[in-house]
């Protein structure tokens, strides 16, 4: 029969060890904190053929954003049940973690409404402004808002974003 010997754990081992595990613990919180803020999926309703919503999901992507898209013949049905009047809408609708978006709202203001969580029906981008995301066309950009809906109905300004015009004047 063999017996296999453990070595003494000193008390300066047993320290190091212990240092060991709580150092390998605390360099793994980060990840898992990671992990545990991952951006929620948007879903998409838009029609099959509508360019500027394949580029506005793009837009999306691009920026970090997980996204799931869903063909339909008219995306007004979808838009009237989840509770957003026809005065905001556009060519697509999107849900995410509660919110409505609408329209080409920029990924950076999906951001901040993830990180704001204001008691709101969602955002949107009503029309389809030129320079907007999604709807680049060279360097000129319409002036638009994105709107943050509120429950009521009623909407505020939750972001402006400037004209800006392609031509440049010479002096």
């Amino acid at each position: 029969m063999h017996t296999k010997t453990v070595p003494d754990c000193s008390r300066r081992g047993a320290l190091q060890l212990s240092l060991a595990l709580m150092g390998s613990t605390l360099l793994g919180l980060p990840l898992m904190s990671l992990a545990v803020t991952k951006t929620p999926l948007i879903t998409v309703w838009k029609t099959p053929n509508c360019g500027c919503c394949k580029e506005w999901v793009t837009h999306l992507q691009t920026n970090g954003l997980e996204v799931l898209t869903r063909d339909v013949d008219d995306t007004g049905p979808i838009r009237k049940k989840a509770g957003l009047a026809e005065k905001f809408g556009s060519c697509h609708t999107a849900m995410l973690d509660g919110y409505v978006l609408e329209g080409h709202v920029p990924a950076q203001d999906i951001r901040r409404l993830l990180r704001e969580r204001p008691k709101a029906l969602g955002l949107a981008v009503p029309g389809m402004p030129v320079g907007s995301p999604g709807m680049e066309m060279g360097a000129a950009r319409d002036a638009y808002d994105v709107v943050l809906v509120l429950k009521d109905g009623s909407s505020k300004i939750f972001q402006s974003y400037p004209a800006i015009s392609s031509v440049k004047s010479k002096v």
